[in-house]
């Protein structure tokens, strides 16, 4: 039996049937609902034009998190509140405070990815609810990092996100949201039905379990961030599908036993969050580094793993850490070190009827020394070249238990073997990390790609490798940009 898709939208509960379960939320806004202040640019959740805001409902708790609408499943709104460029015109017909201080600052020229930096900083206004003073540079840059403008430049919107501040607050009235999306809350399974197609959206393990079983071809969305991509730009049927992110148990995110448990719908930007309290210098740069803010909301660290892309920028530092993947079926649970889920180009040790239920990444522990490195020809939102995790104990002058893993190297997440060999038992000098450097060219054979070539890789992974070396030697390491000059070579 098929149930409508129920969202909160203009201040009404909104009903859906008889659409594709893979049409997106952006064809849904401009096409059916004819509300086309949110634009179309890219399709693939790069550019930022399509951004909108999503409520949803944690813990009794309204959050709101901007989402590329483009490659957001309409049938994954079910349940939550959608708000978009439009729903912030103010009762009076004034602009909001973020609006003002874009015409104030004159952070618009054509106007076509205005609407998606408006809805960023709408963002960015509702994180600094109650704090005094503009946001951090650093801040505002990560808000808008998933939104490209071709004409002003970004000076002046960054100007924007400053004033904003400065204008006569509107508040956003939380619990008008929150009362009706407890309304809408289901306690059973969603599923929706269209022309022989079906999505599914589990409340339970044991509810999902059972639909893997029954459905074991069906494809298993998270986030969307990828999967959006076979819709919009493969043109694909997915078929029937699965939705993890409704399923209560693998939202928990807990420590025991000197590891954090993070489940498989955790997103990106919690599960950073969670880990860089822990791996605060290690995993800082990655976290902003790692695709857009809106891409990371979206997204789950449990779908990048799952994915097991080899130019994934999670798995090489979770490899590194020695992070466990719990695999979940009908059978019960499996627990694999994460290195061993990969078999071969897009082949995982996964049975029909499993999914990754969780990570277990092991916390810091005395004298351990760890690092990651992302190598990209952009700051925000690129592709990696080479991304690389290093990490041992040090005993001493000795390096015990070296693990290293690169992304970019390899047809999968794959540890450097034979250069964790060179490394351990070792003292922590020169000669050994000549041998680690040597060792890496037996390795890996990576390909030459519009990225990087073949001899551009190996050349890096080796130059991270003494980057590595030169900040976690006995003796005093060089000043950061020295150690930023060797990466570079």
């Amino acid at each position: 039996m098929s149930e409508p898709i129920r969202f909160y939208f203009r201040g009404a509960v909104q009903q859906v049937e008889g659409v594709a379960p893979t049409r997106t939320v952006l064809q849904h806004l401009r096409e059916d609902r004819h509300c086309t202040g949110t634009k179309e640019g890219c399709a693939e959740g790069d550019c930022g034009a399509c951004t909108v805001m999503v409520g949803e409902l944690r813990d009794g708790r309204l959050e709101m998190k901007t989402v590329n609408s483009c490659i957001q499943l309409l049938p994954t709104l079910d349940g939550k509140a959608l708000f978009t460029v439009e729903d912030l015109k103010q009762p009076d017909g004034a602009l909001h405070p973020v609006q003002q201080a874009l015409v104030e600052c004159h952070g618009s020229q054509c106007g076509f990815c205005t609407p998606g930096f408006v809805m960023s900083l709408w963002g960015l206004y509702l994180d600094h609810e109650g704090h005094a003073g503009a946001p951090a540079r650093k801040q505002i840059d990560d808000a808008l990092s998933g939104n490209l403008c071709r004409c002003t430049g970004y000076r002046p919107i960054i100007d924007a996100a400053a004033r904003m501040g400065e204008l006569p607050p509107v508040a956003f009235e939380r619990e008008s949201v929150a009362a009706p999306l407890r309304a809408l809350r289901r306690a059973a399974t969603f599923s929706y039905h269209h022309a022989g197609r079906s999505f599914h959206a589990p409340r339970t393990l044991a509810q999902l379990t059972a639909l893997r079983q029954e459905n074991p071809q069906a494809v298993l969305l998270a986030g969307s961030t990828d999967v959006g991509l076979w819709v919009t730009k493969q043109m694909r049927d997915l078929g029937d599908i699965i939705y993890l992110g409704q399923v209560a148990e693998l939202h928990a995110l807990a420590e025991a036993d000197g590891m954090l448990e993070i489940g498989a719908a955790v997103s990106l930007e919690d599960a950073y969050g969670a880990l860089c309290r822990h791996y605060p210098e290690q995993l800082g740069e990655l976290r902003q580094r790692f695709a857009s803010l809106p891409i990371r909301h979206a997204g789950t660290l449990g779908g990048n793993v799952a994915n097991g892309s080899p130019i994934g920028d999670s798995m090489p530092w979770l490899i590194a850490l020695g992070t466990q993947v719990v695999l979940h079926g009908a059978a019960g649970e499996r627990v694999l070190p994460l290195e061993n889920l990969y078999l071969a180009y897009q082949k995982k040790d996964l049975r029909a009827d499993e999914v990754v239920k969780a990570l277990r990444v092991p916390l810091p522990g005395p004298h351990l020394q760890f690092r990651t490195y992302k190598l990209a020809k952009r700051f925000d939102q690129d592709i990696s070249a080479v991304c690389a995790a290093f990490s041992f104990v040090r005993d001493g002058a000795t390096v015990t238990r070296a693990r290293i893993a690169f992304g970019g190297m390899a047809a999968t997440p794959k540890r450097a073997r034979e250069a964790e060999a060179a490394m351990d038992g070792q003292p922590w000098n020169e000669a050994t990390l000549t041998a680690a450097m040597a060792a890496l060219a037996r390795d890996y054979q990576p390909l030459s790609d519009m990225r990087a070539s073949s001899a551009y890789r190996m050349k890096a992974a080796q130059n991270l490798l003494r980057r590595f070396w030169l900040e976690t030697r006995a003796d005093a390491p060089l000043a950061k940009a020295e150690v930023n000059a060797f990466a570079c070579l």
